[in-house]
Formats: C-alpha cells, structure tokens, sequence
C-alpha cells in the first residue's frame, strides 16, 4: 500500500492515534474509508467509460486481430474452445429423440458407469492400504512387545 511496509504503517498508525485522540480515531478511519470507496467508484466508473469507448471505437477488434497475429497458437485454441461450446449448447437444444441426442445419452450413461466405477476401485484400494497398515502397525507393536519382554529385568 503506497510502498509502505508494516513498520510504517504502524508508526503511522500510531502517530494518529496519539494526533487524534482514542475517541475520535474511529470517526476519522470510517472517514478514510469512504474516501476510498468514492475513489474506488470513480476509479471503477471511469474504466468502464473508457471500455465502453474502446468497444464503440473498435478496438478490441483491433487489439484480436494483434492477438491472433502474435499467437496463432492461442487463437487456434480459442477457436476450439468456441467450437466446442457451440457443439454443447447445441447438444443441450437437440431434440430427445433424434438419434444424436440418443447417443449423447447413451454416452453419458456409459460416462457416469466408468465413473462409479473407477471410485469403487479407489475406495476399495483405500481400505486395502488401510488394512495393511493397520496390520503393519500390528506386527511392528508385537516385535516392539517381543523387545521389551526378552530384554533383562535390570537392564532398561
């Protein structure tokens, strides 16, 4: 916050508090605050002016054009990612009995079956692992037990 350190702050901070006074400290911090949200607003309401300008003078086309020039690459993914959320929403407004709209149902079925299933095996292999290590802490409390026992009475 204005380059300031925690240290500063705290002088600061302070200095204010020893300046105003413990009584009116609050009233001056609720001031400063609104400061800050009227200069926020006005600082929000004047980037959205100039947004709006640049949208109304074009360019951000201008600017996607320069964007497409620089990297190709990104632009090409772009164009998928449209692709692909043009081909969803059309799934989503595809009539339930064409044929299409059968195999994307079907495919979802089948999508949901691999999914049960793939968290059985997971939680199956969980309890596996848990086991063994509940048998692993078993066997090494039994030869910590075997220790103790076998070591001589006056010897600890």
């Amino acid at each position: 916050m204005f380059g300031m350190g925690w240290s500063e702050l705290l002088v600061v901070g302070v200095v204010a508090l020893i300046v105003v006074g413990p009584k009116d400290l609050p009233v001056l911090f609720r001031q400063i605050g609104q400061f800050v949200g009227k200069a926020k607003g006005m600082a929000r309401e004047f980037t959205s002016a100039m947004n709006d300008a640049a949208d109304e003078s074009g360019m951000r086309d201008i600017s996607k054009t320069l964007k497409s020039a620089t990297n190709p690459l990104g632009t090409a993914m772009d164009g998928v990612k449209d692709a692909a959320r043009d081909v969803s929403s059309s799934l989503r407004n595809m009539d339930s009995d064409s044929e299409t709209a059968k195999l994307a149902a079907e495919r979802a079925a089948k999508t949901k079956k691999i999914q049960a299933s793939t968290a059985r095996a997971a939680a199956d292999r969980k309890m596996r692992e848990a086991e063994e290590a509940r048998k692993a802490a078993d066997a090494a409390e039994a030869a910590l037990a075997d220790d103790t026992s076998d070591t001589p009475k006056g010897t600890t």
